[in-house]
């Protein structure tokens, strides 16, 4: 506690010596690195465990080793979705929070919906192996994403994601 203490006091004096403006910032630190496709590849990560669960061949009752390899198979796909969902939920809150201002808001008023969209279908991804709900994530992620390029004045198109499940995301005109 030593340190702490002699560490306020440095701060204290530092302060009593100069006159600090006081700093403000959009979010905890202001970095200004913000970009929505950490959230698009996570849900499409989604999309793509979905569609591999649902690919698992079923085990035979009465072959153990197989019950075993789709007990396996089927834990690590479901871990991972779970993950990605959890994931593109947090990207779309931390730019919501920290990035997005009442004038982005104001100019496109369905971004309120847009989010509370996400987190819905976040939500729903978790619990159940759905592909139209990973694929209702994506399509909100990917209208967060046209939004968000344009609070940038950054053009953007659509294009087929090169991976499966080959499925369309909103890119930057770069």
């Amino acid at each position: 506690m030593k340190v702490n203490n002699t560490i306020g006091k440095l701060f204290g004096a530092m302060e009593d010596k100069t006159e600090f403006d006081t700093a403000y910032a959009h979010c905890d630190y202001p970095c200004g690195i913000y970009d929505p496709h950490l959230a698009q590849l996570s849900a499409l990560t989604v999309v793509r465990m979905v569609d591999l669960m649902n690919s698992i061949p079923k085990p035979k009752p009465e072959n153990p080793s197989e019950m075993l390899d789709y007990v396996h198979d089927m834990a690590r796909a479901v871990e991972v979705k779970e993950k990605h969902a959890e994931l593109c939920k947090h990207e779309i809150r931390i730019i919501w929070g920290d990035y997005i201002k009442p004038q982005h808001v104001q100019a496109h008023p369905e971004l309120h919906e847009i989010v509370f969209n996400i987190m819905k279908f976040g939500g729903k991804a978790k619990q159940e192996p759905d592909r139209e709900a990973a694929m209702a994530l994506l399509n909100e992620v990917n209208k967060f994403a046209a939004i968000f390029w344009e609070t940038k004045g950054i053009k953007t198109h659509k294009a087929k994601s090169p991976y499966d499940p080959h499925e369309e995301v909103v890119y930057p005109d770069l």
